[in-house]
Order: structure tokens, then sequence, then C-alpha cells
């Protein structure tokens, strides 16, 4: 195997089951990812719903293995990932599936770390009225990725 195919490839580990491995990006691709991702972007997110996927664009903020989303919990979306969390999404050259979970409304105590930074990564557009702060349906998503793919001048990431 090349080296730098072997460079790029990521450090598994074990949690719990042994048949479900927790994968964890490697130092090279997590960069890749926080430079790609770690600001407001847009991906698309795939939920299936009665054997029946649905995909939308959202605006999404990289950080840690995740991507967050500011959504409605009562959306279809939501409403999807409340009956099957098993989501994917693509950006830009990357792909991947996660796991969706509900962090719960926007201004949580819970929530005020993470709801500060896509207050300032989303501050272009946060205020424009889309979004009702007051209301707590108003919720973070959290997108826990599994496994995906992440291309980079010309290599692989795989996790």
């Amino acid at each position: 195997m090349p080296d730098v195919y072997q460079n790029s490839l990521t450090v598994w580990y074990r949690q719990g089951k042994e048949d479900e491995p927790v994968k964890k990006l490697s130092e090279d691709a997590e960069k890749i990812m926080a430079e790609r991702f770690g600001k407001d972007t847009i991906i698309a997110l795939a939920t299936v719903e009665n054997e029946v996927p649905s995909v939308r664009y959202v605006n999404a903020y990289y950080e840690d293995g995740a991507f967050y989303i500011i959504t409605y919990a009562l959306s279809n979306k939501m409403k999807h990932i409340e009956n099957n969390p098993a989501v994917a999404i693509a950006g830009e050259w990357f792909t991947a599936h996660g796991k969706g979970i509900n962090l719960g409304y926007f201004g949580k105590e819970e929530n005020c770390r993470i709801a500060g930074k896509l207050k300032n990564v989303f501050s272009e557009w946060i205020d424009n009225g889309h979004n009702d702060f007051e209301d707590e349906n108003t919720v973070i998503l959290c997108v826990e990725l599994t496994d995906g793919l992440l291309l980079s001048h010309g290599i692989r990431y795989e996790f």
C-alpha cells in the first residue's frame, strides 16, 4: 500500500459493543474537515421515512466529528430523525453517514456553548427573521458522524 494512502487512514477505536466500532478521523482529516466545514457551510442532509429517502440542503457547522444545524423541531426532517436517527450527508468532496440527535431548544442552558458558536458562525443570516429563538421548537440538530469519505488533493480519507 502506498505511503500516501497509509497516512490517510483513520484510527479506529472501540467503545462498548465489539461489532459496532466507533471511528475517529485521523489528525490530517480532522484538520481538513475543520478548515472546510468549521464555518457556515451548506451540506445535503438525507433522512428516511417509510423507506422513502428525503434530502435537503441545510446550513451546518462542523466541530469534533459532528455537524450542528439550527432547525425546527416540528419539521419533516426532525420527524424523520425521531423515527429513524440514521442520516446521510454530503458536502464539498465529502460524504458520510451519521446519527441525528435532537439537542433540544436552542436557548436551553446545556446548549449555551454550541449555541454561542452557531450564533457567531451563522451571524450573516441568523437574525433575518427565519428563526424564532423565543420558540422552544427552535432546536439544534447534531449529526454525529459514524463513517464517511473525505477527498482532498488526491488523497482519500476514509473513516
